[in-house]
C-alpha cells in the first residue's frame, strides 16, 4: 500500500505570518491537531501541532497579563526541521519512520508542494483495516519454522475448512531465532476445528490454547 491511498489531500493550511490565535480557532472548527505552514507557492515552511500551540498559550492563571502572546505569528513557534514524505512511498516505510523519530505527522511532499498530510491516527486506522480487526473473525498464532513453505502449509490446512483468511502478520519468535510466530485472522467465530486440523497435521498452535483440545 502506497501513502497516496491513505492520505488526506483536503489539507488545511496556514501562511506563517497568520497569528497563533487563528491557528488555534482553525484547529478547533477542523477538528485537527497539526497545521503545515506554506508560502504563496504552496511549498512546507514550517508545522504548527497542538503541542506547540499548548505550549505557547498563556497559563488560564495569567490570562489576562499575556492573553497577547496569541496575536503572535505562528512562525513564532511552527516547526522548521520536518520529515516529509511522497506519495509514492510505502506506508510500511514510514510507518517505521514514524517510529524511528516519534513523530505523529508527515506532511507529503510532491514536486516541492504540498500535497496531503498523514496522521499515527490514519496510520492506527489503516493497521486495523490490514488486519481485519474491525471484522468478526478468529485470530489463531502458530509456531512455525523459520524457513520457506511455512505459510503456504499454513495456508492449505486453513483451506480445508473453506475458511476465508482475511489477513497473516509474521514475527520473530523472541525465544529462538529458528522459528517465526504466523499470526493468522480468519473469518470464522469459531475456530475449533481449524485449530484441531493445525494440530493434527503437526503445527504448533500458541493461541488459542482451548481447554481439552488434542495438543
Amino acid at each position: 500500500m502506497i501513502v497516496e491511498e491513505i492520505m488526506k489531500k483536503n489539507v488545511s493550511t496556514l501562511f506563517q505570518e497568520n497569528t497563533i490565535a487563528e491557528a488555534i480557532k482553525l484547529m478547533s472548527a477542523k477538528k485537527i491537531r497539526h497545521i503545515p505552514i506554506v508560502d504563496t507557492e504552496n511549498t512546507v515552511v514550517g508545522l504548527v501541532s497542538d503541542r506547540d500551540i499548548k505550549d505557547a498559550a498563556p497559563s488560564i492563571f495569567h490570562w489576562d497579563e499575556h492573553k497577547h502572546q496569541l496575536d503572535k505569528a505562528v512562525k513564532t513557534i511552527m516547526t522548521t526541521n520536518l520529515i516529509t514524505g511522497h506519495p509514492l512511498d510505502f506506508v510500511e516505510e514510514i510507518s517505521g519512520v514514524f517510529y524511528e523519530h516519534n513523530i505523529s505527522c508527515m506532511p507529503i511532499i510532491q514536486d516541492k508542494k504540498l500535497v496531503g498530510i498523514v496522521t499515527e491516527t490514519d496510520l492506527l486506522h489503516t493497521l486495523v483495516e490490514l488486519t481485519g480487526a474491525h471484522q468478526p473473525g478468529s485470530q489463531i498464532e502458530v509456531k512455525v519454522p523459520n524457513k520457506a513453505g511455512m505459510l503456504c502449509e499454513i495456508a492449505s490446512v486453513i483451506s480445508m475448512r473453506k475458511a476465508n483468511i482475511q489477513s497473516v502478520l509474521v514475527y520473530p519468535d523472541q525465544k529462538d531465532e529458528q522459528y517465526k510466530i504466523l499470526v493468522v485472522r480468519i473469518q470464522t467465530m469459531n475456530p475449533i476445528a481449524v485449530i484441531e486440523d493445525l494440530k493434527k497435521a503437526g503445527h504448533n498452535v500458541l493461541w488459542p490454547n482451548l481447554p481439552g483440545m488434542s495438543s
